[in-house]
Order: structure tokens, then C-alpha cells, then sequence
């Protein structure tokens, strides 16, 4: 194989062929701390992690790495600036790890301590009436440090275009030619901004990460960072990809979660508001909220911010966000994303269209790179591969924001004890 470094080839052979033994060893067997890596100067051999070999992704390594991308890989920062971070109250309860719950397909109770287990937590802060009531830190993760968001950030990316599509900066009804004329032979040539904001575009995009023929393979060879082989002729950067994505079907009639909708969206909110993703998001969000700490972007080989699934943050600066989602916007006496914008996420999608895509979610939509619950209190969430997770439910006045490495990628693994976990805690603080 002649291209093994490459960020979503290397996910996809390490996950597909650990999926499919189904053997893992548990959290506290896989505890990067424990198994020491990258511990030494230089580490030994063995306990060596890289980003060029593609042991950076693997599991266990994958535990210790999602905290240290930056340790491996090029990045570009997300300025708190220079102010004073905002601090968070504290009501710290001692009565969360014991609640229980039935896990879905269960008829036997989990403790929510042991869901963290369950879920290879690194990190989980719980948020109540504004107040850290709940806070714990595993593994590599330390409270000073940032973990990789993975998915979560489509969510953020989405917030930041529908915040300019309150403010007049961008039309949802134009096509995405309008803005990005690049795109006028590649599928999104007759996609609207707003199919790509709630991705019901028909592309021939497939992230099966078991099938070596899937696109994603070829988008994650144009990111990829590092050296391309002399005899490579592809796509050297994300922009460069995007124009070669092929449409299959019609725009518009169903949901198809798909990276590259994300990477196009935004491309359209660096030429909407002539700045780009990082920089944007330091501007309007991240030195607004008061953050502890700047968050980073992983980068293609030109400097461009993976959108789909690049940013690294701290634990209690993700809630900091997620409380103002919760407050539709606002934190503190700031008004920092518009209302209508906020209540236009919570609204939620077409619930007919995202049922096409077959994902057992039932009930849920998509709406500006959010998934929406439509359960009995109005939550929605951010989600991310390997256990990534913004939950915010405005009738429990409650967020939830947990890292994780678990060693499947995709949420249905994890799911049936997470969901419930959330909704579960949400019921109980409102009671007690």
C-alpha cells in the first residue's frame, strides 16, 4: 500500500479490522497511563506513538492520542485572547455516580459511574442551571489540557452559518455556486446552501470505513498533511477534493450524514465572512465565552481547517459553549449568537428525510449540523465518532459534554448506554 499515513485510511483500516474481532481490552486495561505511552526521551520503541506509521489511530494508542494531536500533526489555533477567562460556579453533588438506569435493549440497571467505564470516558462535565455539579478526568486527559472534538465540530461550524444567516451574510435559499464558484463541476453545483446545512444533498460520497473503494479514503489522502508520493496525482488539499465529489441521486430528498457537506459549509462561511473557520470562531465565540483555554484545528497540507471533525478544546470550555446553546445564545449579558439563530437549531429538520438514511435514531432530525432529539424535553446534541458529545436538554436545564476513545468509531455502539444515561440524569436533577 503505497499511502498508509493518511488520517481517514488509517482510522478506517484500524477501526474496520478491530470491529470486526470485537475484542477489546476494557477502560481500565487500556488506560494510557497505565500503559505508559510516550512516556520517556524518547519513549521506547514499543510505547511510541506516530502520526507517519498510523499507530497514532489504533487502539489502545488511540486513548493517548486524542488527547496530544497536536503533539503529532500540524494545527492552527483558536485564539481565547487575552482576557481573563470566564470562571464557572460550582454545586458539586456526590450523589450522580450512583443513579441508575436501564440501558436500551437491557432489563438489567447500570450505575452511571460505570456507564463512564463502559464508554471509555476521558472527560465528562455535567452542567446544571449554569452550575458544575459533576466533573471527572480519566486517562490521558488532565483538566488543563484540550481532546479531540472529532464530529463535534460539524456542529460548531453549523452554528457559526446559521449565525450569519440571522445577520444577513449568508442566504440559504442560493446555491452553493454562489458562493463558491470553485464547486460549479462537482455535485454541489445544483445544491443549495441550506441541502448542505442540514445535509440532504445526493452525493456519491460513502464513509464505510470497511470498504477500501469508499471516497472517504480519497478525501482523507487530500488531507493528509504529510508528503504524497512522487506518482500521486489526486486532490493535495480538502478545497481541491470537494471539486471532484460526484452526485448521486437528487438534492434535497433525504439525510445522508456526510463529511464533505461540512467541509463545504465551511468553505462558505470563510467566503461569507472573509475570514476563515478558526479565526471566525475565535472571533464571534471563543473570546466572547471567556475560555480557559485556545482550542486548535487539525490542518490539510495548505494550512485549512479540517471543518468536519478537526477542532481540539477543554472539557469545561465545550460546556461553556453548550451553556450558551442552552441559553439560545446568550452567556452572561452577552448576546453572542443570535436567538432566532439558536431556536432555528432547536426547530429541528425534516423528520421524514432523516429517516431515509436508516440510522436508528427514531423520532430525531437534523437541523444546521445538529442532531435533535424531538424527545419530551427538547434536547439536542452534538456527536462526534469515538464517544464525542455536546447533550444539552433546555427543560432539565442541563449540559453534558464527555470526551471519550472508546474503540468503535460510530455512536450506535455505544448508544444504548449513553442516551439513556443523559436522559436518566436530566429526569433526575430536575426531581432532586
Amino acid at each position: 500500500m503505497k499511502i498508509i499515513s493518511f488520517l481517514f485510511l488509517l482510522t478506517v483500516t484500524a477501526f474496520s479490522q478491530h470491529a470486526e474481532k470485537k475484542v477489546f481490552p476494557d477502560a481500565k486495561e487500556s488506560d494510557p497511563e497505565l500503559l505508559r505511552w510516550m512516556n520517556g526521551f524518547p519513549p521506547a520503541e514499543e510505547k511510541t506513538v506516530r502520526f507517519s506509521d498510523g499507530t497514532f489511530f489504533m487502539f489502545p494508542q488511540l486513548r493517548w492520542t486524542v488527547a496530544n494531536f497536536r503533539q503529532l500533526m500540524p494545527t492552527v489555533r483558536v485564539s481565547r485572547g487575552l482576557e481573563a477567562p470566564i470562571p464557572l460556579p460550582r454545586k458539586e453533588r456526590s450523589d450522580i455516580d450512583d443513579i441508575e438506569f436501564t440501558p436500551i435493549g437491557s432489563d438489567q440497571p447500570m450505575t452511571w459511574a460505570a456507564s463512564l467505564m463502559k464508554n471509555y470516558t476521558d472527560g465528562i462535565l455535567v452542567l446544571h442551571k449554569g452550575n458544575i455539579v459533576y466533573e471527572r478526568y480519566f486517562g490521558a486527559l488532565k483538566e488543563d489540557e484540550v481532546h479531540a472534538a472529532m464530529s463535534v465540530t460539524k456542529s460548531f461550524v453549523g452554528t457559526l452559518a446559521a449565525m450569519l444567516v440571522f445577520e444577513g451574510k449568508l442566504d440559504t435559499s442560493k446555491m452553493v455556486v454562489d458562493y463558491i464558484p470553485e464547486l460549479k463541476e462537482s455535485a454541489y453545483a445544483d445544491a443549495s446552501v441550506r441541502q448542505v446545512m442540514d445535509m440532504t444533498t445526493g452525493l456519491k460520497f460513502s464513509e464505510d470505513y470497511s470498504d477500501p473503494k469508499a471516497e472517504i479514503w480519497a478525501f482523507g489522502t487530500a488531507g493528509n498533511p504529510l508528503p504524497k508520493p512522487k506518482d500521486y496525482k489526486g486532490p493535495r488539499s480538502y478545497y481541491e477534493y470537494l471539486q471532484t465529489v460526484q452526485k448521486q441521486g437528487e438534492h434535497g430528498t433525504g439525510f445522508g450524514y456526510k463529511t464533505v457537506n461540512t467541509e463545504v459549509l465551511g468553505w462558505i462561511v470563510a467566503r461569507a465572512s472573509g475570514l476563515s473557520v478558526p479565526n471566525l470562531l475565535s472571533q464571534r465565540i471563543w473570546r466572547r465565552l471567556g475560555m480557559e483555554q485556545s482550542a486548535y484545528f487539525t490542518v490539510d497540507g495548505i494550512g485549512t481547517a479540517f471543518a468536519g471533525g478537526g477542532l481540539n478544546a477543554g472539557l469545561r470550555d465545550m460546556a461553556r459553549f453548550g451553556e450558551m446553546m442552552r441559553n439560545n445564545g446568550r452567556f452572561g449579558e452577552q448576546q453572542i449568537i443570535p436567538q432566532a439563530a439558536v431556536q432555528d437549531i432547536r426547530s429541528g429538520g425534516d423528520k421524514l428525510k432523516f429517516n431515509k438514511s436508516g440510522i436508528n435514531l427514531s423520532g430525531w432530525s437534523y437541523r444546521n449540523m445538529w442532531w435533535i432529539t424531538n424527545n419530551e424535553h427538547g434536547a439536542f446534541t452534538a456527536r462526534g465518532v469515538h464517544g464525542q458529545t455536546i447533550y444539552i436538554d433546555p427543560m432539565a436545564e442541563m449540559v453534558i459534554v464527555r470526551f471519550a476513545s472508546h474503540p468503535i468509531a460510530k455512536n450506535a455502539a455505544f448508544d444504548a448506554y449513553s442516551l439513556p444515561a443523559y436522559h436518566s440524569l436530566a429526569k433526575y436533577l430536575m426531581q432532586n
